[in-house]
């Protein structure tokens, strides 16, 4: 539940100051658990049991209208992720390599070849068949993000500069506009765990609704969603706030990066973010291998390959080796952190985590207009709209802004 998103929030509070920042904070993080109550909670509707997203939206929407409404949107949030985690990766590389190469003859290498070291490491970990291989590899990554959220919280707070300022001085006016815009799609970036909600809960047993209990799942599921969601208040208020705390309008666009000292503590920081993002990318990435493996059986693909007897791993080794080296060449390109998760978290999770839930709680269980949850359900689908188009504008401009002064391959 915790990514690398966190690593950005302070960087967020840096636009949104103290009051709306905190309030969007808290704000979103209320939001977000019960939207994804509304997910787990339509798990099992009308005795049909749906265990993707786009199976869920299909269902509300429309076969066709809720294909396309669903899936562009996941595929934005797990390969835009890939792309964040390997510009994570990389920073974190070459931040290591500064501060533990002591020698005269080091070479300072740029960070595109560390981005490029580890899509090279993701080659070799794609050839991991499947998700339960992944099950240590995802346990490891997630403790680590907690570690390395702990570090930034407790050396924020250690590094507090007495003379931090929070305002927007020494940013012009349309930085400050268009920062508090990405600043939405970064938060929102933050929260990705809808997408892959309803592939977690199908994995506990059911009975189809035959103990009298509809949905059978929910309460299991819940219990474990509000465990990790408090994990995840403490990691994201925690590293938030202290981050803006210790550094003010100084803050940069990755925490630890702006703490500075102690290095060793830093260094083991970006240690525990590069397992981390090791884990993750796989997960994120698996899905779409699972996505072109069904558009292989049903253009009749697997079926050539199979008739000429090619050994499975031979294409699994082209087509994941094809979409690694893919993502990495794209984060050589745009390897701006802070842009990212603004235009990536509004494109991306402003419609899936925000807008499509309570939209299709309304399609599917017509809740009155006077009862509570309608108005709920709108005020999340209203908020999500607004932080897609405007998270979107401002990390795009973001991005346009910083390709314009980078030289790639240096």
């Amino acid at each position: 539940m915790v990514g690398a998103g966190v690593l950005g929030l302070p960087f967020a509070m840096r636009y949104l100051l103290w009051p709306a920042g905190s309030v969007l904070m808290i704000f979103s993080w209320v939001t977000t658990i019960y939207t994804l109550w509304q997910m787990c909670a339509m798990h099992e509707v009308a005795g049909r049991r749906f265990n993707r997203y786009h199976e869920l939206g299909q269902f509300a929407f429309g076969k066709r209208l809720g294909l396309w409404l669903v899936l562009p949107c996941q595929l934005i949030v797990m390969i835009g992720l890939d792309i964040v985690y390997c510009v994570t990766a990389g920073t974190a590389l070459r931040y290591i390599w500064r501060h533990t190469c002591g020698e005269p003859g080091c070479r300072p290498f740029g960070l595109s070849a560390w981005i490029s070291v580890f899509g090279v490491m993701q080659i070799f970990l794609a050839q991991i068949p499947n998700f339960h291989s992944l099950s240590a590899i995802s346990l490891l990554a997630a403790m680590m993000s907690i570690t390395y959220s702990t570090i930034a919280i407790a050396a924020s707070a250690h590094n507090h500069d007495p003379n931090a300022e929070y305002n927007l001085d020494g940013s012009t006016t349309a930085d400050g506009v268009f920062g508090v815009m990405n600043a939405l799609g970064t938060i929102a970036f933050a929260y990705g765990g809808h997408n892959v909600v309803l592939e977690i809960q199908s994995t506990m047993p059911s009975d189809g609704g035959a103990s009298g209990n509809p949905n059978p799942t929910l309460k299991p599921m819940m219990l474990g969603v509000y465990v990790a969601y408090t994990i995840v208040f403490y990691c994201y208020i925690g590293v938030g706030f202290t981050g803006y705390y210790a550094f003010g309008n100084q803050t940069g666009s990755q925490i630890i990066y702006s703490i500075g000292h102690p290095i060793w503590l830093t260094i083991f920081a970006s240690v525990c973010i590069i397992i981390h993002v090791c884990g993750s990318f796989q997960v994120y990435a698996m899905p779409v291998f699972d996505m072109i493996e069904y558009l292989a059986a049903k253009c009749g693909v697997s079926a050539w390959l199979n008739e000429r007897k090619v050994p499975i791993w031979i294409p699994r080794l082209v087509y994941r080796s094809l979409y690694c080296v893919l993502v990495t060449f794209i984060a050589i390109l745009l390897p701006f952190f802070g842009d990212l998760l603004g235009f990536i978290g509004a494109l991306g999770f402003g419609p899936t985590t925000f807008t499509y839930p309570p939209i299709m709680w309304l399609i599917v269980k017509k809740p009155k207009v006077t009862h509570w949850q309608w108005w709920a359900c709108w005020i999340c689908a209203i908020y999500g709209i607004i932080v897609t188009i405007a998270g979107a504008i401002g990390g795009l401009r973001g991005i346009i802004v910083d390709a314009s002064s980078y030289k790639v391959f240096q």
